[in-house]
């Protein structure tokens, strides 16, 4: 590495600081020349407490305002005053990182935040060209070979290469934000085909609009999946995935059925929860699952019959009570739950729900789900570590509850995982017997 990263010249010299408060500098530009060359998302170093300390700051305004001053034509004395306008700059930068050529035994450290805010009048100056080159080799100086993620090159530097962790970024959270046609979706397969050439990655893409499939075609790096359509119901393709109702919670399913305007809407819900949970547990008893059995609740992802459900329902709608006399009077429940179960059966026999309410038999079986979680969140040699989900033929009325059941499916996995070794998303080495904790995307428009 060279002796310095941060070489200044009085030609980098933009100004000096003119006002500080808890999350904004604003730079006095001297060198008008200078701030014409400068844009949002130029970098900036400012002089920090020490000679040894820049602060660095990411523009995010550039303002230019004329003012009236007296003129000074050099002459000592004039008989007239003139008065013409002078041209005032100002800078807003944002603080994003403290640099120090030395840190205790270490050198030339960088670090995300500001350690302290910079003085009135300190110095400030344009990082650009080498500078900005070495100050980016910096950030990526630490990660090891395999952990480099190449995002690109800066714009404001096409030499400067932009390298970021992978394990790091597929760790936290971020999003592209952009309009249309600004190259969202270019960015996203650009950072997917990069992640793709990193060691055992494991990253899930929720593909909202199908837009993404063409990355696991013929000589793709991703491997696809995709929501079964009205067409792909008696598919037995194992890219074709169901999302079985019973994984959905008790408030997700009620959604999608329950009219809460409704003046029965409190019975039918009270109904159903009775009879999902009884259900569930007739299928814990089947199963020989006394231990889950005593901590289960009527949300836990448990199959069941749908049928049963219905009949249990219908059940419930049609029975009469027995009057004083013993003669037959009206249920309690009769006549309460026949707009409910309408609707349930409506949308059980619309094919576009059939992903979910028309499930293949294995679907139904308590080793389901543990076979769906292998083959989303696995990687090896046959199940490549991009996966691809196409979510594009699901209804957009369920859209919203599909996509945060298949979220909330992937993080309760995650979550009751053993320990990977060590527990990267995008690059670490799995351990034994453990698959690398997947990063997940959403991508939408």
């Amino acid at each position: 590495m060279v002796d310095e990263i941060l070489i200044f010249e009085e030609a980098d010299r933009i100004g000096k600081v003119a006002s500080v408060d808890t999350s904004k500098v604003l730079i006095d530009g001297e060198d008008q020349h200078l701030v014409t060359k400068i844009g949002i998302g130029n970098l900036v170093a400012i002089l920090g407490v020490t000679e040894r300390e820049y602060l660095i700051g990411l523009v995010e305004r550039v303002t230019r305002t004329l003012r009236d001053e007296l003129i000074d034509d050099g002459e000592d004395e004039v008989d007239v005053v003139e008065i013409g306008p002078s041209p005032s700059d100002l800078l807003r930068v944002v603080l994003i990182g403290t640099y120090r050529t030395v840190q205790g035994e270490k050198k030339h450290v960088f670090k995300r935040g500001a350690d302290s805010f910079p003085q009135i009048d300190r110095e400030c100056f344009l990082i650009q060209g080498g500078n900005l080159q070495r100050l980016m080799g910096l950030l990526a100086s630490g990660l090891e070979e395999h952990e480099k993620l190449q995002l690109g090159h800066f714009v404001i530097d096409p030499d400067a290469v932009a390298i970021a962790s992978g394990d790091k970024f597929y760790q936290r959270h971020a999003s592209i934000l952009g309009s249309t046609g600004s190259g969202k979706s270019w960015a996203v397969a650009l950072l997917l085909e990069k992640a793709s050439q990193l060691n055992y990655p494991n990253i899930l893409v929720l593909d909202m609009h199908g837009e993404y499939t063409p990355l696991t075609g013929k000589g793709g790096f991703a491997k696809g999946f995709k929501l079964a359509g009205p067409s792909d119901l008696n598919s037995n393709n194992e890219s074709i995935i169901r999302l079985p109702y019973w994984l959905l919670n008790r408030d997700e399913m009620l959604s999608m059925i329950l009219d809460r305007s409704d003046q029965n809407a409190p019975n039918q819900a009270s109904r159903f929860t009775l009879h999902v949970r009884n259900l569930k547990e007739n299928t814990l008893d089947a199963n020989g699952k006394r231990d889950v059995k005593e901590t289960f609740t009527v949300d836990s992802p448990i199959p069941y019959q749908l049928e049963d459900l219905v009949d249990l329902l219908k059940k419930d709608d049609t029975d009469k009570g027995v009057g004083v006399n013993g003669k037959p009077v009206k249920g309690e429940w009769e006549g309460k739950l026949t707009r409910f179960v309408s609707r349930l059966e409506a949308k059980i026999e619309d094919r576009r729900y059939g992903f979910m309410f028309k499930p293949t038999d294995g679907t139904n079986e308590y080793s389901w789900l543990a076979d769906l979680a292998s083959k989303l969140i696995g990687s090896d040699a046959d199940n490549k570590g991009i996966k691809i989900i196409d979510f594009s033929e699901v209804p957009s009325d369920v859209l919203p509850v599909v996509t945060g059941t298949f979220a909330r499916l992937l993080y309760d996995l995650q979550f009751w995982l053993g320990k990977c070794s060590p527990p990267y998303a995008a690059t670490g080495k799995r351990g034994t017997g453990n698959p690398a904790r997947p990063a997940v995307i959403t991508v939408s428009k």
